[in-house]
């Protein structure tokens, strides 16, 4: 007589066993989730900060100030070159020089007046002496009013010149001046637009991250549980079950050969 079959398994606790079920059904639904999720709603650039209006003003106030410098340089250069001094001439040069010379030739007239005294008191008035004596005062006081007039229009060229040079500096200045204000407008607007773009990509981040936890949260869920279940299997000795299958007797075979038999016979149109 045959034996029957004894087969021995050692299984976890019901309670350990219907979790690791549950674990399985729910990392399967949250994988499958995860799978089909339209990730263009948790990744794109709808979550990349835009520029900010102060940026987008910086670069404008910067591209207004390229070349702004340009009038300025223009009229530094009307400052230089040969006959630059004269626009820089005073209007009332003249009538200084002509207000001196006049004074100056009432001065030589009463100096003049002097030299027929000196004559008489050399004993050589109405002579050949005192005519060289007037002819030399005379051209002294040519000399000296040349003179006079040459250095006054010296001092003139000298004072245009001056001041067209600084009227160069002066427009140079300018020039730079007005580009370091835009370079500071410019510095300003980009430091206060990036601090903008940065709070707002923040707030985008944060909310992508938001996105990105909620679309993990049934993984991580199911991860967590399954975590626990996994404790409890390490933690919990499993239980020994012993099942006994009875070795089916010569009867049952047969009976059960003939069965098939028939069922076979049946398939192909062969039995009754």
């Amino acid at each position: 007589m045959a034996e029957d079959v004894q087969t021995v398994r050692n299984v976890p606790a019901p309670f350990i066993e219907a979790g690791g079920k549950t674990f399985l059904d729910l990392l399967t639904s949250a994988v499958g989730d995860y799978r089909t999720a339209d990730l263009s709603k948790i990744f794109g650039s709808q979550f990349v900060a835009g520029q900010d209006p102060l940026q987008a003003q910086a670069q404008q106030v910067a591209t207004q100030g390229i070349g702004a410098y340009k009038p300025f340089l223009q009229a530094a250069a009307a400052s230089t070159g040969p006959g630059a001094y004269k626009q820089f001439m005073s209007p009332y040069q003249q009538d200084v020089i002509d207000t001196t010379m006049a004074d100056f030739d009432v001065q030589a007239a009463k100096g003049a007046q002097g030299v027929p005294a000196a004559a008489i008191a050399a004993g050589a008035f109405g002579g050949g002496r005192e005519g060289v004596q007037r002819a030399e005062y005379q051209a002294s006081s040519d000399r000296n009013r040349a003179g006079i007039q040459a250095q006054l229009r010296q001092q003139g060229f000298q004072q245009a010149q001056q001041l067209a040079q600084q009227n160069m500096a002066n427009q140079l200045g300018l020039g730079q001046a007005q580009q370091g204000f835009t370079g500071q407008d410019v510095g300003v607007l980009s430091t206060l637009g990036a601090q903008n773009q940065a709070q707002q990509q923040a707030q985008l981040s944060a909310q992508q991250q938001l996105l990105q936890q909620q679309l993990m949260q049934p993984i991580t869920a199911a991860q967590t549980y399954g975590s626990g279940v996994t404790g409890l299997i390490s933690g919990y000795p499993g239980q020994t079950q012993q099942q006994i299958t009875p070795t089916p007797s010569f009867a049952q075979t047969a009976l059960g050969t003939g069965a098939t038999l028939a069922g076979i016979y049946r398939g192909f149109g062969l039995g009754g």
